[in-house]
């Protein structure tokens, strides 16, 4: 794929949705860090439901270490890995109180320090909340990426990294949310919906149809 089958695709999927937004629901850099530990191996859709509640009663560091781990996972059950998460963001309010005053770091190192975030979580954060311009690889980035040829990789990092280089500058802040959307709603896993797709005739994958 060229840089300019890129810039087209990019291009359309602006036009389509010009401003794309995580479908995680949150108020503050904190709630955005939170929903997103709690999204590892769950849906948008099931961490929704369950913050709702939980972001009401502790929307700040202090409140959700007022609120106690054992509250935090009755409200998060319902969410895969829900007692290690519980661990994850008592610990992290705890560093966020105690290195950041109570506020939600807005660099890379900072970030990867705190339990339960790792490198997609920080690149999240730093996007979502703070507009810098990075790319959280999940498996829907991973699988378009690979599949249209736009930044093919053997993993998560190498994809990132790829995509970091040949997303046109004008476009790295929202390509995340874009990438996602599309795979998620269009370029699915097991069936991919190409008489819906956008960019279907600039997408390299060999078995869509001709």
């Amino acid at each position: 794929m060229n840089a300019a089958q890129r810039q087209e695709i990019f291009s359309r999927l602006r036009a389509d949705t010009p401003q794309p937004r995580t479908e995680l629901e949150y108020q503050s850099p904190f709630e955005l860090l939170i929903a997103v530990m709690l999204s590892a191996q769950a849906t948008d859709v099931s961490v929704n439901k369950a913050t709702r509640l939980l972001f009401q009663l502790a929307p700040t560091p202090q409140a959700m270490l007022r609120l106690g781990e054992e509250a935090v996972i009755e409200h998060i059950r319902t969410i895969g890995l829900f007692r290690t998460k519980a661990k994850n963001v008592m610990a992290t309010c705890h560093l966020l109180l105690e290195r950041h005053h109570g506020e939600v770091p807005s660099t890379r190192e900072a970030l990867e320090a705190l339990p339960g975030v790792g490198r997609k979580t920080a690149n999240v954060v730093l996007n979502t909340a703070y507009g810098q311009p990075t790319i959280a690889v999940d498996t829907h980035i991973f699988r378009v990426a690979n599949r249209t040829g736009i930044a093919p990789g053997k993993d998560v990092l190498a994809v990132e990294k790829k995509l970091m280089r040949v997303v046109p500058p004008e476009f790295r802040v929202d390509a995340h949310h874009w990438l996602i959307l599309h795979g998620r709603y269009i370029c699915k896993a097991r069936k991919p919906e190409c008489s819906r797709c956008l960019i279907v005739d600039l997408c390299e994958y060999p078995a869509k149809p001709v």
